[in-house]
C-alpha cells in the first residue's frame, strides 16, 4: 500500500516542476539545498548558540561490541534549538526534501517505496547494516 501524504508529497511536487525540469538543474539544486541544511545547523551553533558541539575522542573499552556503542558514544550535540533556528532549519530540510522528490520524479522513482525498501532494510538489518 502507498503512503498517501508521500505519494500526494510527489505528485506536488512534479506539479511545480516548473524551472527546474532539467536533471542537471534538479542535481545541482538538491546539492546546493542540502549545503544550506548544513549552513543552517552550523548557524545555530556559531549565530545564535542555542545548539553546542562539544566533540573529543572517545575511549572505548577494548572489548566494546557493536551493540555497545550505540550507550558509549553520542551526538556531542548540546542543548535544544530555539524557535528560530528549529524553522530556518526545518525550511531548509523541506527544500532539500523537495528536490530529493523531484530528482524521484524525474528518475520515475517512487520515494515511498524508496522509503519502504530503506525501512525494512534498517529493520532487518538493524545495527549491522551501518557496519
Amino acid at each position: 500500500m502507498k503512503d498517501l501524504a508521500c505519494r500526494q508529497f510527489q505528485d506536488t511536487v512534479a506539479e511545480f516542476l516548473i524551472r527546474h525540469q532539467s536533471i542537471l538543474d534538479i542535481v545541482s539544486k538538491s546539492q546546493e539545498s542540502n549545503a544550506r541544511v548544513n549552513r543552517a545547523v552550523v548557524k545555530a551553533v556559531t549565530g545564535c548558540g542555542c545548539v553546542r558541539i562539544k566533540a573529543e575522542k572517545k575511549d572505548l573499552p577494548p572489548d566494546a561490541s557493536l551493540a555497545d556503542l550505540k550507550y558509549l558514544l553520542d551526538s556531542h550535540l548540546h542543548g535544544e534549538l530555539c524557535p528560530n533556528c528549529r524553522e530556518i532549519i526545518e525550511g531548509e530540510i523541506g527544500k532539500s526534501l523537495f528536490y530529493l522528490t523531484a530528482l524521484c520524479h524525474s528518475l520515475d522513482l517512487e520515494l515511498d517505496e524508496i522509503l519502504k525498501r530503506e525501512y525494512e532494510k534498517i529493520s532487518t538489518l538493524r545495527i549491522f547494516n551501518f557496519t
